[in-house]
This record gives structure tokens, C-alpha cells and sequence, in this order.
């Protein structure tokens, strides 16, 4: 018997990281079983490959569909992003089983009221249910623009339980969380898979991006905002540099438009030496990481994700400091150099970053440890099956067989989509945003849902502008 999965996921030229994961696992998860893709209405997929191989269909036909039999298994991928209204709208009607890509959804849920319900209260409403006057106020600090780390302690992930006939989590510490709100919920550890990137010369990164080849070189991956540890990353740039290392700091990736970067880098003196390259094409996000002596990829508090780009550092064989919270504390520490947030972080980061930039040969040995680590622990080979497993598990299925012997495509030969316009927000004949615009784009911009924030902000803004019935109204 032929297992027949409908596949419910973002993918590019969607903004998220998870369109990225299934473009990667879908050949290999097509090795078992046959796959329709379902995606959001009116998305076009830039991956040639999904549209000559896989059966794609919008998201809206599924249920229709599911209702007649076709499938063996439904598979929903569920983040903290927009990317995901249309999938969480179906699966609240159709249980299915729930990748479950970060165990806190404040954020998500916090958007869907306002942009798909249209009505931002049901959010209040829910925050007060759950979480009762701690979450009430919360919720209003939120929608007042009063945006706190806080709202990590509020997972707002209850009704996806739920709606969840079973949850896939890429690290123990997410299914643990989950077990402790849904003890009865069949839970399945699937690793996340990646490619294993090919080993790019440090030195020919350099030249192709400009860089000195002498000098020691640290850098930050993903999307920048106050919860990537950025200052003290920065303070102990200082400090390396006190202590007489030429060393230069990079931050690959998009700002917050909520983060002023630029007064944190001046207050510290590093003009010169801190480089903040904004969004980059895949390309050159692994032509920096080659060209990096030290990466960063620090993160508190967490909304529980398993960090792709982080295992992609690992993968091309880079020594890397991690936060020891939440997932990353299941890194071995011969493969990353655990970092603690509390009032040590800052020492820790200059003690690390002196010891490998002093140590070459210790830098390289965590190197190949970690890219071996990859290689073993995180293959899409290996997420595959476990998938397949856990999914024959939960619908009682026989031990699932390959019916391809090789991957449908090679997931390392990408195509580079091309960049998204940026888009401004609507013409507001000159007018101050309301406080409510501010509040629900401060906070989706806060969790780093996107590479170009404003894209959302656009559609959040332009969602309210439609429930304020007319020109966002001037403040007070």
C-alpha cells in the first residue's frame, strides 16, 4: 500500500524559516510516501523542484479532501509566525498531527486575533481566560505598545494542543513542555535534518566579501533584535579589544525597526570594527560564515525553537557559542560553548572567544566535532524516517518502506529567490500611528518572524487601518 500524506507548510517564497525545512525534508520524505503539498491561497512556490515533483493545492481544498479519505496522515507545521494563519485555520477544523516548530505562539496568536479574526480583543480575551489577571495585564501592556519578555511566559499554544491529534518536536525540552499542559498527547522527537554544507576556504570567502584575511573575526546569524544577546555580544567586542585582539565584530541579518542597533554600537565605540550587513542571499550567508573565526548565536528567552540556522554554523564546521537555555542545553559541550545569561554572559563570551582565538588548534577540533555532530545527528535522511515512524505510530500503520530508493531532488542545489520589495506602511496623510498599529507591529517585529519586517507590518497596519474604519488616528 502506497501511504499518502497531505503536507501542510509554508514554503518560499513565504517568509519563514520553516519554508526553508520543507523545502529540504520534502525528498526525503517522498521516499516513503506520496506527498500533496498544501500551501497558502495565491502563493506561487519559487522551487521549481516542489512544482515538477509534488502535487501541490491550496490550503483551502484539504478538508474537502480529507473528508473524502484520499489520506493516510495529515501534517500540519505550526511556528510563530504569519506564515501559518491559513494552516492553524484548517487544523482548529481537522485534527491532524502537529510539527510543532515553538512551544510559545504569544506572538501568533497575538497577529491571527488582529489580522485574521479582525478583532484584537479576542486575544485580551484569551490571555485573561488562560492566564488570568497576570495575562490580562500582560495582554493590554502588549496593545499598548509596552512590549516585554515577559510575554515569553505566556505560550498561548493551549488550543493548538488541543486541535492536535499528536505534536512532533525537534528537541525533548519542547515535548517535555508539552507533556506537562497535554500528559495524554501522543509526542514524538523527530531530529531536524539539514544539508551538510559544503566547506567553503575561509580565506576565498574573504576575498569575494571584501574582508581583511588577517584579521579575527566574530559574527552574529538571523534576524537582529533585543533577545539576541547583541549588547553584551558587543561589550565583550570591547573588551577582546582592550585586552589588544584586532578583532571585528559582523551581525548578518535584518534589524528590528525596534532595536536601535545603531545607538548600542556607538555608545560602545565600535563604529569601526561592528559591520551590520542587513538581509543577504544564501550565498553570502555561507560566504560569511566561512570567512568567520567565531560564530555567536546567542538567544533569552527563547520561544522553545530548534535553531536550523544554528545547526547550518555547525554543519560548515564553525565553533559556536550558544545560549545554555531551553533547547540549545541539549548540545553536547564538546560540540558548542554553552554561554549563561545571567551577569556572567559578557565574561563568558570574552573568555570563549580568547581561548579559540588564541587556540587554533582547539577552534578547529570544535569545528570538526560539531560538523561532525550534524553529519550523524541532524541528516534529513535520518528526520525522515523518524517522521514516518512516529506518523505509523499515531495512525497505526505497518513499519513504512521506501517505495524510491533516492530522494525526489537534491535539496544543496538551491535557487535564490528573488528579494521581496520592501513595502511602507499606508499613507496616513501624515498621521501618528495608533497605538494599536505600534503594539502588534513592535511585537511581531520583537519575535523575528521575517528578514524584512515590512512585509507584516504592511498587512497588520493595513488590517487596522479597516477595523479603526478609516485614517489611523493621531495619539494624545
Amino acid at each position: 500500500m502506497t501511504l499518502r500524506i497531505a503536507y501542510c507548510s509554508p514554503v518560499n517564497p513565504a517568509p519563514s524559516g520553516i519554508s526553508d525545512y520543507s523545502e529540504e525534508l520534502l525528498p526525503y520524505l517522498a521516499q516513503y510516501a506520496e506527498i500533496t503539498l498544501f500551501i497558502e491561497e495565491g502563493l506561487r512556490p519559487t522551487n521549481p523542484q516542489l512544482i515538477k515533483h509534488l502535487t501541490i493545492k491550496p490550503i483551502r481544498q484539504l478538508e474537502r479532501l480529507a473528508r473524502r479519505g484520499v489520506f493516510d496522515a495529515i501534517v500540519y507545521h505550526i511556528g510563530n509566525s504569519p506564515a501559518h494563519a491559513g494552516i492553524w485555520r484548517v487544523a482548529q477544523r481537522l485534527p491532524g498531527v502537529i510539527v510543532l516548530h515553538d512551544f510559545v505562539l504569544h506572538h501568533f496568536m497575538l497577529w491571527y486575533a488582529a489580522n485574521v479574526q479582525r478583532d484584537v480583543q479576542k486575544y485580551v480575551t484569551m490571555m485573561r481566560t488562560r492566564y488570568g489577571a497576570e495575562g490580562e495585564h500582560i495582554a493590554q501592556l502588549m496593545i499598548r505598545s509596552r512590549f516585554s519578555e515577559a510575554a515569553f511566559a505566556f505560550p498561548c499554544n493551549e488550543e493548538v494542543l488541543a486541535a492536535a491529534r499528536a505534536v512532533i518536536g525537534h528537541s525533548h525540552y519542547l515535548l517535555q513542555r508539552v507533556a506537562t499542559l497535554r500528559p495524554d498527547l501522543p509526542c514524538g522527537y523527530v531530529p531536524m535534518g539539514v544539508p551538510l554544507p559544503s566547506l567553503i576556504d575561509r580565506n576565498e570567502a574573504r576575498l569575494r566579501l571584501g574582508l581583511p584575511l588577517d584579521r579575527p573575526l566574530l559574527a552574529s546569524f538571523g534576524h537582529i533584535n533585543a533577545w539576541k544577546r547583541i549588547e553584551p555580544t558587543l561589550r565583550a567586542v570591547a573588551e577582546l579589544r582592550r585586552e589588544g585582539f584586532d578583532v571585528h565584530c559582523v551581525l548578518v541579518g535584518s534589524v528590528s525597526p525596534n532595536y536601535d542597533l545603531k545607538r548600542v554600537i556607538e555608545r560602545l565605540g565600535l563604529q569601526a570594527v561592528v559591520t551590520v550587513t542587513g538581509y543577504v542571499s544564501r550565498t553570502q550567508f555561507e560566504d560569511y560564515v566561512a570567512a568567520t573565526d567565531v560564530c555567536l548565536n546567542l538567544r533569552y528567552p527563547t520561544a522553545g525553537e530548534t535553531s536550523a540556522s544554528l545547526l547550518r554554523l555547525l554543519g560548515a564546521g564553525k565553533p559556536t557559542l550558544v545560549s545554555a537555555v531551553d533547547a540549545f542545553c541539549e548540545l553536547p559541550s564538546d560540540v558548542v560553548a554553552h554561554v549563561d545569561v545571567d551577569a556572567s554572559e559578557t565574561d563568558l563570551i570574552v573568555a570563549y572567544c580568547r581561548r579559540l582565538l588564541t587556540d587554533p588548534a582547539l577552534a578547529t577540533a570544535l569545528g570538526q566535532r560539531a560538523r561532525q555532530y550534524v553529519a550523524t545527528e541532524h541528516t534529513l535522511d535520518g528526520a525522515a524516517q523518524a517522521m514516518m515512524q512516529f506518523l505509523a505510530q499515531v495512525y497505526g500503520w505497518p513499519s513504512p518502506q521506501r517505495i524510491r530508493s533516492a530522494p525526489l531532488w537534491d535539496p544543496t542545489q538551491v535557487v535564490e529567490p528573488k528579494p521581496v520589495q520592501s513595502l511602507s506602511l499606508p499613507a496616513q496623510s501624515g498621521l501618528s500611528p495608533s497605538l494599536l498599529v505600534q503594539s502588534l507591529a513592535q511585537a511581531i517585529a520583537e519575535i523575528g518572524l521575517t528578514e524584512d519586517d515590512t512585509i507584516v507590518l504592511h498587512s497588520v497596519a493595513t488590517r487596522i487601518a479597516e477595523l479603526e474604519g478609516g485614517p489611523v488616528r493621531t495619539q494624545r
